[in-house]
């Protein structure tokens, strides 16, 4: 027909195929307002301001009153199965030293190596037993006094450590007590000291410029 339209789309040809695979064909009208591929202007979803993308604090989930940091009770776990772990490790590093060092005088053969099993097992079960009874009683000291004073700081941390000295060592009598007392007070000065070095050189070097 000579009133036939020339922007209707025509079949046929490449209209054809594309019908056949599931294309659709578009006049040229509609096509005019579409823009060329790499001269569109940026999209609205895109212009974003960065400064919404930069999050200052931590965006975690928590209960109300709950803290942002694990407490002592959270931690005994962690730290009596550390302990318990640190302990068979070092024990069977020690047992296989000793093994070895009073079966020199055997030749490899089955009793040496039964007498090396039997002193790197027993060494590796007597430490992590003493480590973990350690710090299980460390853990439950440390959670008991944080509990009666209501604060959780270093304080508690020294404190747990000297009770469990003297706890551990209550055995030995009076000296044994202050003996490990004492020492406990060390070990846990020296973890408390060492977890605020950061804190302790800062406050140094800023009252330093001043």
């Amino acid at each position: 027909s000579p009133y036939m339209d020339n922007n209707a789309p025509r079949s046929g040809g490449k209209g054809g195929l594309g019908s056949l695979f599931g294309g659709s064909e578009y006049s040229n009208t509609e096509l005019a307002g579409v823009p060329l591929t790499g001269m569109s202007p940026l999209s609205p979803y895109l212009n974003v301001d960065p400064r919404y993308l930069v999050q200052d604090t931590d965006e975690f989930i928590l209960p109300t009153g709950a803290s942002k940091t694990r407490g002592r009770f959270e931690l005994a776990f962690f730290t009596i199965g550390g302990s318990c772990i640190t302990g068979a490790a070092f024990g069977t590093v020690n047992g296989l030293r000793m093994g070895l060092k009073e079966t020199r005088e055997m030749g490899w053969a089955k009793p040496r190596n039964v007498q090396i099993l039997n002193m790197v097992t027993r060494q590796g079960a007597s430490w992590a037993n003493t480590l973990g009874s350690v710090a299980l009683l460390y853990s439950i000291f440390g959670v008991a006094i944080e509990k009666a004073r209501g604060a959780e700081d270093d304080i508690n941390t020294m404190a747990a450590g000297t009770l469990t000295g003297m706890l551990f060592k209550s055995t030995g009598g009076l000296k044994g007590v202050a003996r490990g007392g004492l020492v406990g007070l060390a070990m846990s000065g020296a973890y408390a000291l060492y977890s605020n070095w950061d804190h302790i050189r800062g406050g140094s070097s800023s009252s330093s410029l001043y």
